[in-house]
C-alpha cells in the first residue's frame, strides 16, 4: 500500500541575523529586509515524509505559504525527493497569525485531498508557538501527534509512531489520516540529489516571474519548468479568515537583546561557598 504525504514547509527569517528593521510600523514582520532560511524543523518533517515514501511507497507533496521568494524551499523540497511542489501566495494572506495560517493550510491540505499524512516542523523560529500544526489537525478534524521522534511501522491504515514526551518516550497507534509534527532529533535530512538538482533547478513560480505573458507561462509548464502556484481563491478561503482581518494576534515590539560579561565571581569549593551562591541566586530571584 502506498501513502500519500503532505509537507506544510516554511521560509523564515534566520533569527540569527535579526536587524532593526525587523518589524514594520504596523506590528508584522519585514520579511524584505531579513534573510531567510529553510525552518530547521521542517526539514526533519520533509525526511520523515520521505522515509515514509522509501520504506512503504507513495508520494511527497510540498507546500509553503509566503511571497514569491518562499519558492525557494519548493525547490529545496524537490532536491531532496518531494514529487510535487505548491507556492501558496496571495497579498490578502499577509500578517496571517498562527489561527489565520492554520485555516489557508488547512483549505491547501482539503484541496490536494486524498492523502493519509500531514507532516510539519514541531514549530517555526520565527513565532515559536508550536500552534500551526495543530491547529491545521483540528480544522482538518483528524488525528494529531506531536513531537514524533520515529516512524515505526505503518500498516493499512494504522501508524505506530514514536513521540518524545520530554522525560522519555512513548508509542502511540494513530489511525490514518493524521498529522505528525517532527522534532530534530528525529531523523537527519538527506543531502540534495544531485540529479534532481538538475532537472528542478530553473522550475519556477509565476509569481516569480511577473512579466511574463500567459503564452510564455503556458510553455515553460509544458516545458516542465513552472512550480504549481495557488491562491486564497484557488483553495475556497473565507477572506474574513486570512491576512491581518483574521489574525487576533498582534506583535507589539520585536527586541535584539545581547547579553554582556560584567565581571564575575569566584565561588569556592566548599558547601560555605556553593551555600554563599545559592543565597546570591535566591536574593537577585534566579532561583526562587
Amino acid at each position: 500500500m502506498a501513502y500519500r504525504s503532505i509537507v506544510l514547509v516554511k521560509q523564515v527569517p534566520d533569527t540569527a541575523n535579526i536587524t532593526a528593521e525587523a518589524m514594520k510600523e504596523d506590528g508584522t514582520v519585514n520579511r524584505a529586509a531579513l534573510p531567510t532560511i529553510f525552518n530547521p524543523e521542517d526539514l526533519h518533517a520533509l525526511e520523515a515524509a520521505l522515509e515514509v515514501k522509501d520504506r512503504f511507497g507513495g508520494t511527497v507533496t510540498a507546500i509553503t505559504m509566503g511571497p514569491p521568494k518562499a519558492a525557494d524551499v519548493l525547490r529545496d523540497c524537490l532536491f531532496r525527493g518531494a514529487d510535487r511542489a505548491i507556492l501558496l501566495t496571495d497579498r490578502r494572506a499577509g500578517g496571517s497569525d498562527t489561527l489565520a495560517t492554520s485555516y489557508i493550510l488547512s483549505q491547501a491540505v482539503k484541496t490536494v485531498g486524498n492523502y493519509d499524512f500531514v507532516f510539519c516542523g514541531r514549530q517555526a523560529i520565527d513565532g515559536d508557538t508550536a500552534q500551526t500544526g495543530p491547529q491545521c489537525a483540528e480544522k482538518l478534524n483528524i488525528p494529531q501527534v506531536t513531537y514524533l521522534e520515529e516512524i515505526v511501522n505503518i500498516q493499512g491504515n494504522i501508524a505506530e509512531l514514536k513521540r518524545n514526551i520530554g522525560h522519555g518516550w512513548e508509542i502511540v497507534k494513530v489511525r490514518l489520516p493524521c498529522l505528525a509534527t517532527v522534532v530534530e532529533t528525529a531523523n537527519t535530512p538527506r543531502p540534495w540529489s544531485a540529479k534532481r538538482m538538475m532537472r528542478n533547478k530553473a522550475k519556477q513560480a509565476p509569481a516569480e516571474i511577473p512579466a511574463a505573458t500567459s503564452e510564455r507561462l503556458e510553455q515553460l509548464k509544458q516545458q516542465g519548468k513552472l512550480l504549481e502556484q495557488w491562491g486564497l481563491d484557488d483553495i475556497s478561503a473565507d477572506i474574513d479568515r486570512c491576512g491581518l482581518s483574521g489574525s487576533p494576534t498582534k506583535v507589539f515590539r520585536i527586541q535584539s537583546i545581547v547579553l554582556k560579561k560584567e565581571g564575575f565571581t569566584e565561588i569556592e569549593p566548599t558547601e560555605t561557598g556553593v551555600r554563599r551562591l545559592i543565597r546570591e541566586l535566591v536574593g537577585d530571584r534566579t532561583l526562587g
